[in-house]
């Protein structure tokens, strides 16, 4: 079955309570956040933006002045993230209910941000898509979920487990970051979770533009 149908379809029933299920990672959320070094009049992708739970913290760090783009391939995750847009009335965030293999976004961004969205940092064509359009020397930053060291044993086990319910992708938890690592400079990856996640950073490789 294809995976981006096969999340479509776990997601379906997790929308609705997804920005309460997230409320425990907020804190990893905001770090990542803050790798990206984000500046006045910047501009920003939001890979897999779900229900648009990290477009208010964007927006902090571009201003008024700069741009959100995000795109989720749920169109239950979406659907919430539109009601989050009519609501707060944002001038300068634009999203759309696109996967990540075929998004096209209006221009080239200085930032991105896989915050756990680990089917599309699993896929090669999917990581290439959206990294073509950031421009070289732009920020990276990641968090996700990824095996325990080797040596854990067992404790795999509930790293699989805990994936399984939101990721097509759930057995493929050895260094995740390494098709975006793949083309990046300076990047750095970091244990959280006590071993079970991750957060990560780098430069988009300038020869790569």
């Amino acid at each position: 079955m294809d995976p981006n149908q096969i999340s479509i379809d776990l997601y379906r029933n997790k929308a609705a309570g997804y920005d309460a299920s997230a409320e425990f990672t907020m804190p990893l959320r905001r770090r990542t956040i803050a790798l990206l070094r984000l500046q006045p009049g910047q501009t920003v992708i939001d890979v897999g933006s779900g229900t648009g739970l990290s477009y208010a913290l964007l927006r902090e760090g571009v201003g008024d002045t700069g741009q959100v783009w995000g795109f989720e391939q749920s169109p239950d995750m979406f659907a919430i993230a539109e009601q989050r847009l009519a609501q707060e009335a944002w001038p300068n965030v634009w999203h759309a209910n696109q996967p990540a293999e075929s998004v096209v976004l209006p221009a080239c961004a200085d930032a991105v941000l896989f915050n756990y969205t680990h089917d599309i940092c699993r896929t090669p064509a999917a990581v290439a898509n959206v990294l073509r359009q950031v421009k070289p020397g732009g920020r990276v930053a990641m968090a996700g979920i990824k095996f325990f060291p080797w040596w854990t044993g067992p404790l795999n086990l509930l790293a699989w487990l805990k994936n399984r319910p939101y990721n097509a992708k759930a057995a493929d938890l050895w260094a995740p970051w390494s098709h975006v690592s793949a083309q990046c400079s300076e990047f750095e990856w970091h244990s959280t979770q006590w071993g079970m996640g991750y957060i990560a950073s780098g430069i988009k490789r300038k020869e790569l533009s």
